[in-house]
């Protein structure tokens, strides 16, 4: 009698099975071998190690009953009891950064930037043999994503207090409790929350389901499950309905749960409700969601912001979205010649120059502001935005010159800086030795978190970590978050350009011309001057850390000449074995 129940379970799992994993598992190796050239060819060896890391550093957050496959062996089960408080099961997920809160709004940005990038460029994914691990990574993020969305009108946007959270400086056995749940609800809505679960349930459905944009690109990873995109897709629509008809009215979710807004407190809820309806549109092939999405362009005036693309800010991958979905299916009504312009208005004022973005002396794309608290996040959402958009370009001279813009931008994150140092921990003997991380450092001293213990306990392999401050110095202490925390969307650009590399490029990642010792000779002295380090910073710190930056070059006349060749670097995009110093 039970058979008929049991082949129906056995279907059932079938159905949603995921993408076996290699056997033996593919591990990161020793720093040492970054700083060797690989033979080259396509895949390019190191590139595919790369791309490897950046999906293995997501396993090192996993919160949660950790599988059998759990290669990162100091990792434990934990935060067990997550969402007992509200009698559902909230276990699993991920650690956002270097603490243990979980937050859904950034994760779902995450999830959707990565589910974007893998539908375009997913052929750098199977040529790295790394498929199967991004379907891991992406099904532990969505199926915790359909653990918070409880109800129709119910989602859960954070589990435990920041403040909480920030006063615990430890490892994953002993996270402190309550671990409060966080909920938006029909009559406490969040609507920026709720359209960007949607885009991310969304953007993944397109994904699983091989709903390919153009054959401009590599094409989806051969991940496909039709009952799996599915299910994503009816919790996308359930989730869009919510964010636009909540008796509570429309709101960011911070109204209705301050404790999220202590860390990702949203601006808005426009891009969101446009970017959700633009992947719904094509998950469903809707015509009526994309004049949608076109309506919410006008109606909350996106087209005036010409800033970051980050968990906050989506709308400059919008024009790019827009633009790719005309260009795929005309039939949508979508004018793809009018959103090229809007998106090369964008990208041409971080290329030529004009928008808030300006160039530091070694060339890393720069946002005051945005770019204070993670300096790496600005620059690598745009190169992967500029890379995703050649393609579509409306001249060669864009492509060409976006294009080149973007490589330098990856090259600057992969040790073509001042500091000499690739900011990918593991990836290269140069690579940051102490990242902020609770669990990875292996000291519970939250006063003297740099020195003890002296040296990190646990190598984050594949962790971005936030990157230089505006003077291109970085100082590798634990204690200076901006520099040094590690983040879920921090790694999500780089995975997508690394796929990207991965299909195209037979040259080596820049720190293979790294030699052990290169970061030691460049760190700066003293303490930064940043958020995390205010003491003694009064004034402006240009002459001292201009000093610092510019190799303590003498006098207005060394600092004229060098601000000429960081320009003369951007113009030739200089080449890769070409260091500033």
């Amino acid at each position: 009698m039970w058979a008929p129940l049991v082949l129906l379970v056995l279907a059932s799992w079938q159905a949603f099975a995921q993408v076996p994993l290699p056997e033996p598992p593919f591990l990161p190796q020793n720093a040492s071998a970054g700083a060797s050239a690989s033979s080259g060819g396509i895949p390019n060896s190191q590139w595919s190690s790369m791309l490897g890391n950046l999906l293995y550093f997501y396993e090192a957050q996993r919160s949660g009953k950790l599988p059998s496959t759990n290669r990162v062996k100091w990792r434990n089960d934990s935060a067990l009891t997550d969402g007992q408080d509200v009698k559902l099961d909230l276990t699993g997920g991920y650690y956002d950064a270097g603490d243990f809160i979980k937050c859904t709004f950034p994760l779902s940005f995450t999830v959707m930037s990565i589910c974007w990038g893998a539908t375009d460029f997913g052929k750098g994914y199977d040529l790295a043999n790394q498929t199967p691990y991004l379907d891991d990574m992406l099904r532990w993020s969505l199926d915790w994503l359909m653990k918070a969305h409880a109800a129709n009108n119910t989602l859960f946007v954070q589990v435990a207090h920041d403040e909480l959270d920030n006063t615990y400086w430890g490892g994953d056995r002993g996270i402190p409790l309550p671990r409060p749940s966080y909920q938006i609800n029909d009559t406490s809505p969040g609507t920026d929350a709720a359209a960007g679960a949607a885009a991310a349930f969304a953007a993944c459905s397109n994904l699983y389901a091989n709903r390919v944009f153009s054959n401009s690109y590599s094409g989806p990873a051969t991940l496909q499950n039709a009952t799996y995109a599915a299910t994503l897709l009816k919790h996308a629509e359930q989730l869009f309905t919510f964010a636009t008809s909540a008796s509570g009215g429309q709101t960011v979710y911070q109204h209705s749960v301050p404790e999220a807004g202590v860390a990702y407190a949203s601006s808005g809820y426009g891009d969101e409700l446009a970017i959700a309806a633009l992947f719904l549109s094509w998950a469903t092939n809707s015509s009526s969601l994309y004049q949608q999405a076109q309506g919410y362009w006008q109606q909350y005036d996106l087209g005036s912001y010409n800033g970051v693309f980050n968990w906050d800010f989506k709308t400059p991958g919008l024009p790019v979205l827009f633009a790719q979905i005309a260009q795929a299916n005309p039939s949508f009504g979508g004018n793809a010649s009018t959103w090229q312009a809007v998106a090369e208005k964008y990208f041409d004022g971080i290329v030529y120059g004009g928008g808030p973005g300006y160039q530091t002396h070694g060339g890393l794309l720069y946002y005051d502001g945005d770019s204070d608290d993670a300096s790496l996040n600005p620059s690598l959402n745009a190169a992967m935005l500029l890379t995703r958009y050649v393609p579509l370009a409306s001249t060669q001279s864009r492509r060409n010159d976006y294009l080149n813009y973007a490589k330098a931008q990856v090259n600057y994150a992969l040790g073509n800086n001042p500091m000499q140092a690739p900011y990918i921990v593991g990836a290269n003997p140069n690579s940051p030795q102490n990242p902020h991380s609770a669990m990875a450092s292996g000291g519970n001293d939250i006063s003297n978190i740099n020195t003890s213990p002296p040296q990190e306990a646990y190598v984050l392999y594949g962790a971005v970590v936030g990157g230089p401050d505006k003077y291109d110095r970085f100082f590798d202490l634990r204690d200076d978050w901006p520099e040094t925390e590690v983040a879920l969307d921090y790694n999500a650009p780089m995975l997508t350009l690394a796929a990207m590399h991965v299909l195209n490029d037979t040259a080596d990642p820049f720190y293979t011309l790294l030699k052990a010792g290169t970061y030691d000779s460049k760190k700066p002295q003293g303490m930064p001057c940043d958020e995390a380090h205010t003491e003694g910073c009064g004034g402006p710190q240009l002459n001292q850390g201009g000093k610092i930056a510019l190799g303590v070059i003498p006098g207005l006349t060394g600092v004229a000449i060098f601000s000429l060749i960081g320009w003369w670097g951007m113009i030739s995009l200089r080449r890769e074995h070409d260091l500033l110093y």
